[in-house]
C-alpha cells in the first residue's frame, strides 16, 4: 500500500513540474491561397481559420458573423495586404487592432509587379493608343465601379517562388510567438517549399510548347502566372474582376486581336461567359481561369492543385 502510494506521488509531483504547455496561436487568413500556405506551416500544430471562401472577390466581401468573430479573436492576421482587401484593413482595425499583422505582399524578398490598366499589356501595344491616360472618362467610370490596386498588382499569390519564400516568412513569424513549436513550423515551411520546387519545374514543361501563343484574360488578374512562366498573354478585357468594360476598351482589344492574333479568350468561372463569347471566333477559343480557388478543398493541397489547374486550362485551351 505504501508502496503504491509513493507511485502516485511521485507521479502527480512529475506532472506538476511539468511546464504549462502554451496553446498555439489562433491565426487567421484571407485567401484560400494564403489559408493553404499557413496549414502546410502549421501542420500538426493547429488549424487556421480563413476569412474568405473560394468565389468571393477578395475585393469586396462582406464578413459572416463566424468570420467576423474569428477574426476578433485572433492572434495573428495573416493576408496579402489592404492593396488587395482595403475592407479588411478597416476590420482588422475595428475588430483586433492588436493582433500580429503579416502582410505577404510586404514581405522582403516577394517579388512584385506593377499594376496594369491598359487594355493591351505594354509588350503587346506596338504603337496602339489603348493607354488608360487616352481615356480619362472610360478610366474614372471604371475605378468609380471597383477597386484601385494602386501601384503594385496584389494577385502575388500565383507565382509559386512567391508562395515558397511566404512559407517561410509566416513560419519565421510562428515561431517568434510560439518558440516551441518552431521546429515543427520550420520543418513544415522546408517540405513545403521542396514540394513547390518540383511543381513549378513541372509547370515550366508542361507549358513549354505553348509559351509563345496569345491570349486574352477576364480581368488582369494572372500577371505573376504569366510572368513566372513566361506566357503570352495579350490583354485584359476588364480593369477590375466587377468592372464593366467600356466601349473604347472593347474596341482596343479587338484590334489588338486583329494584329496580333489570340488563341483563347479567358473568362473566370464567377461569371457569365458572354464577354468571352463577344470577342472569341471561329479561330479562337474560350476557356476559364480561376485566381482564387474555386470549389476547391480548403487546406494545403488548394495552393499546388490551384497553379496546376491553372496551368491545365491555359494549355488546354491553347492547343
Amino acid at each position: 500500500m505504501k508502496k503504491q502510494f509513493l507511485k502516485i506521488y511521485a507521479l502527480a509531483a512529475a506532472i506538476f513540474m511539468v511546464q504549462p504547455v502554451l496553446a498555439a496561436p489562433k491565426v487567421v487568413a484571407d485567401l484560400p491561397a494564403v489559408h493553404a500556405l499557413v496549414s502546410r506551416v502549421m501542420a500538426g500544430v493547429a488549424s487556421p481559420a480563413q476569412l474568405l471562401p473560394p468565389g468571393a472577390s477578395p475585393h469586396g466581401y462582406q464578413m459572416r458573423p463566424s468570420e467576423a468573430a474569428a477574426l476578433a479573436k485572433a492572434d495573428f492576421l495573416i493576408w496579402i495586404g489592404p492593396a488587395l482587401t482595403p475592407w479588411l484593413e478597416r476590420s482588422r482595425s475595428n475588430l483586433n487592432p492588436d493582433a500580429v499583422n503579416l502582410m505577404l505582399l510586404a514581405a522582403p524578398g516577394t517579388t512584385q509587379h506593377a499594376s496594369r490598366e491598359t487594355a493591351i499589356f505594354d509588350d503587346h501595344k506596338d504603337g496602339q493608343k489603348d493607354d488608360h491616360r487616352d481615356h480619362k472618362g472610360d478610366h474614372k467610370d471604371e475605378h468609380q465601379h471597383h477597386h484601385d490596386h494602386g501601384s503594385i498588382d496584389p494577385h502575388a499569390w500565383l507565382d509559386p517562388e512567391n508562395g515558397a519564400r511566404w512559407l517561410g516568412v509566416i513560419a519565421k513569424a510562428l515561431s517568434k510567438a510560439d518558440p516551441q513549436n518552431a521546429g515543427r513550423y520550420a520543418a513544415n515551411a522546408a517540405a513545403g517549399v521542396a514540394e513547390l520546387i518540383d511543381l513549378t519545374k513541372n509547370l515550366h514543361a508542361s507549358l513549354g510548347p505553348v509559351r509563345d501563343r496569345p491570349y486574352v484574360v477576364l480581368h488582369d488578374a494572372f500577371q505573376y502566372f504569366e510572368m513566372r512562366f513566361h506566357m503570352s498573354a495579350l490583354g485584359a478585357i476588364r480593369l477590375g474582376d466587377g468592372t464593366a468594360p467600356s466601349p473604347r476598351r472593347i474596341a482596343a482589344l479587338r484590334q489588338g486581336i486583329k494584329q496580333q492574333g489570340a488563341h483563347c479568350v479567358f473568362r473566370e468561372p464567377q461569371y457569365s461567359a458572354a464577354l468571352a463569347d463577344s470577342l472569341a471566333g471561329p479561330d479562337i477559343q474560350t476557356g476559364v481561369l480561376d485566381p482564387i480557388g474555386w470549389n476547391l478543398e480548403a487546406g494545403w493541397p488548394l495552393y499546388p492543385a490551384l497553379l496546376e489547374r491553372l496551368a491545365t486550362n491555359i494549355k488546354q485551351c491553347l492547343e
